[in-house]
């Protein structure tokens, strides 16, 4: 889950580093939670687990939004079916890319999606620099050669990250609509909904044993509840713009989540790339009118 966000003055100016560091146990609890949906594929496969994870997700953001159904507008519930298809390919393309390629090279290559509507959002000549710096980034993750990654998980990826554009642009439409979470609450349902018969499909009564009913509540406040929670409170002290550059370094906390937990290396092209694409991203947030800062939150 993802959401709009502005710059705006620190409330503490001492608070900034307390700030930073919220974000940044925010962005390890979101890779642990991708590493153990990761370990529960072999029970419930890829779109078992979205299914487990939009859905206590969407229990907990209902239990804390509480949002009304009546008096809704056309404009309203249109948003909210955007934003919940966004939602549920998002995540859906993002755990099949998981089951075919490491978790840094999917993360990697998720954030093509931000970065791309960074760029275009510029409107600067400049930020085509950015855009052929990711550029060679995605063809160093394939270590010179695109054969060395499974090409299904690549396709899942570049998915998801066309998936990632739109929900930022869905949050948007949302975050104007609604007040504090409904829209959110509402649309994360509803993505539920749509995931859950595919999650069923896929995994079957797998998905109602306790051990995995638990794994995949654990999934979801991980990767969403206790981060978005803190990135909440780190935003009151910190511009939009600093949020932006801390959510760029995604692709390395991902990789080295994906080597102690999963066990999972990359070759030294692959790492190179992972560098690329952060560096890239970092410079299209730092080179671009703060208006054009699109909204970003990992995946994971």
């Amino acid at each position: 889950m993802r959401r709009s966000f502005r710059d705006g003055p620190l409330v503490k100016r001492g608070g900034s580093s307390s700030a930073i560091a919220l974000v940044c146990v925010g962005m390890i609890g979101q890779e642990c939670g991708a590493a153990i949906a990761v370990m529960l594929f072999p029970q419930v496969g890829p779109l078992g687990m979205v299914a487990l994870r939009l859905f206590f997700s969407a229990v907990v953001l209902l239990a804390i939004a509480r949002p009304s159904l009546r008096g809704r507008s056309v404009a309203q519930w249109r948003a909210v079916v955007f934003f919940a298809l966004a939602l549920a390919f998002m995540n859906g393309l993002f755990y099949l890319a998981l089951a075919e390629l490491s978790l840094g090279v999917t993360v990697t290559i998720e954030v093509l999606g931000p970065l791309a509507l960074s760029i275009l959002a510029a409107r600067r000549k400049s930020a085509w620099v950015w855009a052929g710096i990711a550029l060679l980034g995605v063809v160093a993750l394939g270590g010179g050669g695109w054969d060395s990654l499974n090409p299904v998980g690549v396709i899942c990826a570049l998915g998801a990250a066309v998936s990632w554009a739109c929900y930022i642009l869905a949050s948007a439409r949302v975050g104007a609509e609604f007040a504090q979470l409904d829209g959110l609450a509402l649309a994360m349902t509803l993505g539920a909904i749509i995931a859950l018969p595919f999650g069923i499909v896929s995994a079957g009564d797998a998905l109602l044993r306790p051990e995995v009913l638990g794994l995949g509540l654990a999934v979801a406040l991980l990767s969403s509840t206790i981060p978005y929670t803190l990135e909440m409170i780190a935003l009151r002290r910190i511009p939009a713009s600093v949020f932006a550059i801390l959510m760029s370094l995604g692709p390395a906390t991902a990789s080295l989540a994906g080597f102690l937990l999963l066990g999972q290396h990359l070759s030294l092209l692959e790492l190179v790339g992972v560098v690329l694409v952060i560096f890239a991203s970092i410079g299209a947030v730092i080179t671009s009118p703060p208006k054009a800062v699109p909204p970003a939150e990992p995946v994971g």
